[in-house]
């Protein structure tokens, strides 16, 4: 891999993730200053030369949210100023994804804002992962890299041995991902009819489509910030028989008072990735971390070297 023009740097949002995928690109991690000062002002400054250098900033956009944003603008718009060739920027966990359409009378379509900021700011590419709303990419008029924790998060489930395996899709909505989780471990997928009925993050379980008497159910969605849903989803699950309750998710965004949730609820475990990593909660045993740095380190290599993404997922 000719990785000489080549330079990773981590925002304030992605230290941990940033250390590990440059371990495993083997490379540095850049040198970069970011500091908030006293009246809430954002500052970022690169402290090497990064002149005709491929630069990948990375930085997950939540805990804070609109601060990590604003200097991820910021990281890019210095890093196009100071020459560099191109500018990816790695955004492992995209906030604002909920706001993906104009679902109700005089509401900001706050992914697209989001979008035109990032693109504005002078990123080159965009490459992040699970995208709450895949039509999101569209919102982009530069590359957009979408990848996915299936393999990750599906290999831990492999090593768990889980018998009597029955995947479960939270919601309609949700169902079409979840069949490709269901596909990759072969075996049954189940469906939730879930109702949400306002802005409170709370849900209601009507019922579930689908045989898990006597089963392991394994939630699968793409991210969870309450509990609330994985919660209810468990509940009704073990009203309909289900052996075990296990539950995965490609992003912990885990916000106060979702581990309470989650350890009063019938759920073994819940596997998590490290997309997110500033949380404001302290984690309990039932919670299990899987690193996608070598996911991304992978996707950073193909890019820099024009190489297919998609064959990273066959």
């Amino acid at each position: 891999m000719n990785t000489n023009s080549m330079m990773i740097f981590a925002g304030s949002g992605s230290r941990k993730l940033t250390e590990l995928i440059c371990h495993t690109l083997d490379r540095p991690v850049g040198r970069g200053q970011a500091m908030q000062f006293s009246e809430g002002n954002t500052f970022v400054r690169i402290l090497e030369n990064v002149r005709g250098r491929n630069i990948f900033i990375v930085q997950s956009t939540v805990f804070p949210a609109n601060d990590n944003l604003v200097e991820l603008l910021f990281w890019i718009d210095a890093f196009k100023r100071a020459s560099a060739e191109s500018v990816t920027a790695v955004i492992p966990y995209f906030s604002y994804g909920k706001g993906d359409k104009k679902d109700e009378p005089r509401v900001s379509i706050r992914a697209r804002v989001v979008a035109d900021s990032i693109e504005a700011a002078g990123a080159d590419r965009i490459v992040t992962m699970d995208l709450h709303a895949p039509q999101i990419q569209g919102f982009f008029r530069i590359p957009v890299d979408n990848l996915y924790a299936l393999p990750a998060l599906c290999s831990r489930v492999n090593d768990l041995d889980l018998k009597e395996l029955v995947v479960v899709s939270p919601d309609s909505g949700f169902a079409k991902q979840a069949r490709k989780y269901s596909r990759y471990l072969e075996v049954p997928l189940a469906i939730a009819d879930k109702e949400r009925v306002a802005h409170d993050e709370k849900a209601a379980v009507m019922a579930v489509v689908g045989d898990v008497k006597d089963k392991t159910a394994l939630i699968v969605d793409d991210f969870t910030i309450s509990g609330g849903t994985l919660a209810a989803v468990a509940e009704q699950l073990v009203q309909n028989g289900a052996r075990e309750v296990y539950a995965m998710v490609a992003h912990g965004v885990l916000s106060e008072g979702s581990m309470e949730k989650i350890d009063s609820s019938p759920i073994r475990k819940l596997l998590i990735t490290d997309s997110v990593e500033n949380q404001p909660i302290v984690f309990s045993d039932k919670i299990e971390v899987v690193s996608v740095a070598p996911l991304f380190a992978d996707a950073i290599r193909r890019i820099h070297n024009r190489e297919s993404i998609s064959e990273m997922f066959g």
